[in-house]
């Protein structure tokens, strides 16, 4: 019988986690990955109706895009998603962003959508393929490498795709020589040339997690003043990032795309700002709230921008750039990856059920 963990590794080769964007919260976030699966509900959103669609049909885990476990939690108590979720054991798992930049993921379902051309495709978020981790290397007694490396990783530091407290330890010799006026060495005496057995500890740390770890690095150690690299890694070209931005296969008039996006997307209505007589030549598209890569867009010269959501100034300088933008609201333009990801996690667990809700939806619509 498959199992939980067994879900985790499709999603991996699906939507690596290494792929999300540093301050998103994606993977098994609530759960048992040695428990079994046997049914699994897909939905962009984990809301009371999707969890109680879950709960009738006896899914073993719910795969919400949008993760219900955001910051975090200093409690989890009665009438709380994860509450209830730990009570029924059914476990939680969210792609989230991750499954934006992967490749065949949301942003290039809606690339589908729009007709951009799958060959000559490429990211359009201006952060893309900019680096997001560095590598920690300290030198530690052999007797408290333990006790610093775990200090490490409960920071935030050593993770690696689906695996935690990630570290290479090298064993070598450390010299030190202590002014005896003002040192108190915790191996040796000062005032002479000291050498001392020390294992080189390396460990990689996100940016974003830096001053927390170098925090609990210093505080962990035994020296006075421990001696650390920290190295900034070279940026990785493993995925395009988000957004995606191209040529279309065949130029097409606005018309003609905002009645392909109404069937791809199971929409009746769309918001439209800027021109509309117009034939589009490149377009762009960002999945979710993405009006922050307008610049990008612009900087492409898009003649089009489909997103789920932009703020009013947003559209208004789009629309004076003479480019054309189109919302679908917000999850709209996710959902459509719900099948795809369904038939995918069938293909790849064999005898897992696997159903997209039927009782997820955008929260706004038009009356």
């Amino acid at each position: 019988m498959p199992t939980i963990r067994d879900l985790s590794l499709a999603m991996e080769l699906i939507a690596p986690t290494r792929f999300a964007a540093d301050w998103d919260n994606v993977g098994l976030l609530v759960g048992d990955p040695d428990a079994q699966l046997e049914r699994v509900l897909l939905a962009i959103d984990l809301t009371p109706a999707v969890y109680e669609q879950a709960r009738a049909m006896r899914a073993s885990c719910v795969l919400a895009y949008h993760p219900p476990i955001f910051k975090p939690v200093s409690r989890v108590t009665r009438g709380t998603i994860a509450f209830d979720a730990v009570r029924d054991q059914i476990a939680i798992y969210s792609p989230h962003t991750a499954l934006d930049a992967a490749d065949g993921g949301t942003n290039d379902i809606l690339a589908d959508a729009v007709g951009i051309d799958r060959e000559n495709r490429r990211g359009l978020d201006p952060q893309a393929g900019k680096d997001t981790h560095c590598k920690l290397v300290t030198f530690v007694p052999e007797a408290s490498v333990e006790t610093v490396a775990n200090a490490l990783f409960e920071a935030g530091a050593g993770r690696i795709g689906q695996y935690s407290q990630c570290s290479f330890r090298t064993a070598g010799e450390g010299t030190f020589f202590g002014d005896p006026a003002s040192t108190k060495p915790v191996v040796g005496s000062a005032g002479q040339l000291e050498r001392a057995a020390e294992i080189r500890l390396e460990t990689l740390v996100p940016l974003a997690k830096v001053d927390a770890v170098l925090r609990a690095h210093r505080a962990a150690h035994p020296y006075e003043t421990p001696a650390f690299d920290l190295v900034r890694l070279a940026a990785t070209s493993e995925h395009k990032g988000f957004g995606r931005v191209g040529p279309l296969a065949e130029p097409a008039s606005v018309a003609t795309i905002v009645s392909r996006l109404k069937s791809a997307l199971g929409v009746d209505h769309l918001l439209v700002a800027g021109p509309t007589e117009r034939t589009v030549h490149t377009a762009a598209v960002g999945a979710g709230a993405t009006g922050e890569m307008l610049s990008a867009v612009l900087r492409a010269k898009a003649d089009l921008f489909v997103l789920g959501e932009m703020r009013h100034h947003d559209a208004l300088r789009a629309a004076s750039a003479n480019t054309t933008v189109v919302m679908t609201l917000h999850s709209n333009s996710e959902r459509a990856t719900l099948k795809v990801l369904r038939d995918r996690l069938s293909l790849a667990l064999s005898g897992v059920e696997c159903v997209v809700s039927d009782r997820d939806r955008d929260p706004f619509h038009v009356y």
